[in-house]
């Protein structure tokens, strides 16, 4: 048995412009579509990681901590993008809820989706599609939009989404839904 000895994590702040501010600044723009927010962010997730630098464990790695700080700032736009999300669930109609999806969640079969016609290509390699997604993504309403990126970009889990965004589980599905539909019908119209 060896005796191992713990090395303080150390971070280096110096380097975090060189580093990382690129790839925080093309997560963030990614998932608010707006340059001059995405260039503050950075600049806010830097001085956070700055003020708790000396509570960093070193159980990740730097960028991984920096992105963390991210994410939560994202979130905090969302919830300021959408009065719904200001201390308040939103409600839906349960009837469109049960129109579309069996008691479990899963889609009823005549709403099934239909396949879009990309699927014989790997479509997030295609720059045309993504730029036609990401408008089309701008169009939803800040709630959806919130949902649909935490869901299907930051694959967080359906119970995390409604905690941080304060929506039922019920009305996180309808929202879902809709959002899938209207990408679909934006993609269909613009892109295909």
């Amino acid at each position: 048995m060896s005796n191992q000895i713990l090395v303080p994590h150390t971070i280096n702040p110096h380097k975090w412009v060189d580093n990382y501010a690129d790839y925080l600044y093309a997560y963030a723009l990614s998932r608010i579509n707006d340059e001059e927010q995405a260039r503050d962010l950075v600049q806010e997730v830097f001085l956070a990681a700055l003020e708790k630098a000396d509570h960093f464990e070193g159980r990740s790695s730097e960028r991984t901590w920096l992105t963390a700080i991210l994410k939560n700032k994202i979130i905090d736009i969302y919830r300021k993008r959408s009065p719904g999300l200001n201390n308040k669930t939103s409600k839906t109609d349960d009837k469109t809820y049960d129109d579309f999806f069996y008691e479990d969640g899963h889609w009823r079969e005549e709403h099934w989706p239909k396949e879009l016609g990309v699927e014989d290509q790997d479509p997030l390699h295609n720059k045309e599609l993504n730029r036609v997604l990401q408008q089309c993504m701008q169009k939803l309403p800040a709630l959806w939009l919130a949902v649909f990126t935490m869901k299907h970009m930051e694959e967080e889990s359906s119970e995390n989404i409604c905690k941080q965004l304060k929506v039922t589980s019920a009305n996180f599905w309808v929202i879902i839904h809709r959002a899938k539909l209207n990408l679909r019908a934006c993609l269909q119209k613009n892109w295909i």
